[in-house]
């Protein structure tokens, strides 16, 4: 595989792109909350990128229609903002964005609660966002691909989580995706070597039940096989000399 070593500029041009896609995230935030449509959360994402000057990633994607991915309660990604039902206290909503900034990528996830959420769904979403730095501490020079799935998987898995076998976390620069694809479990040690200058979209996708998903009818939302909940958080992360750099911070 052709992994892709950036230059210290090009992960500063990235780095640039990941703060714009932070506010893009803070703007979506404020717009979470009980009697919204996903689609209004489309609209206040939309607004803050044009705002910023940035180009929303996912819109055109392999004709995927919208800036966000809106993934409710089952659904674990890919979910399409709609204007159909709104989102009720005790949900939950993943929201995945991507921004092109002067030609670089950053992509992001976070999964809000919608109001107060129950006990159990608080503990999906803390041990997912956990495992995600877990694998962030893992994207050091030296150290091995499956090192950083390893981590998610070991944490989630000890709680008794399904990890989403289907899809993936990635490279990212001057595209979306690169090589290499980044899973969420895997056996320490083994996979390519890090490398200084590699960029990765670190992504766990944690179901609270079993790790299988299937596809809608829509081509795009994936959702649990069991209706279990599902959370997702994502950071673009350089992998530098100095350790792990979080783009999207």
């Amino acid at each position: 595989m052709a992994i892709q070593i950036k230059t210290p500029a090009e992960i500063e041009k990235m780095r640039i792109s990941g703060i714009a896609l932070r506010q893009v995230h803070e703007a979506v935030r404020a717009a979470v909350k009980p009697g919204a449509t996903t689609m209004d959360l489309e609209r206040a994402a939309q607004q803050k990128i044009d705002e910023l000057g940035a180009k929303a990633a996912f819109k055109g994607y392999h004709g995927y229609p919208a800036a966000l991915c809106t993934s409710v309660n089952h659904e674990v990604v890919h979910g399409m903002p709609s204007e159909r039902g709104t989102l009720k206290e005790g949900d939950i909503v993943s929201v995945d964005c991507g921004v092109i900034i002067d030609g670089y990528y950053s992509d992001s996830a976070v999964t809000y609660p919608v109001g107060k959420v129950s006990p159990a769904v608080e503990k999906l979403l803390r041990v997912t966002e956990a495992s995600l730095y877990a694998a962030i501490d893992k994207a050091v020079v030296g150290g091995r691909l499956f090192d950083i799935g390893n981590a998610v998987q070991t944490m989630c898995e000890a709680e008794g989580f399904g990890v989403v076998r289907e899809f993936v976390g990635h490279g990212i620069g001057k595209s979306m995706h690169e090589d290499p694809q980044v899973p969420n479990y895997g056996e320490a040690g083994k996979g390519p070597r890090l490398k200084a200058g590699m960029v990765l979209a670190i992504e766990p996708m944690i179901n609270a039940g079993k790790p299988e998903v299937r596809v809608l009818e829509d081509g795009w939302t994936a959702v649990t096989v069991d209706g279990s909940m599902s959370a997702h958080f994502e950071h673009t992360v350089a992998i530098t000399k100095d350790g792990p750099l979080i783009l999207t911070n």
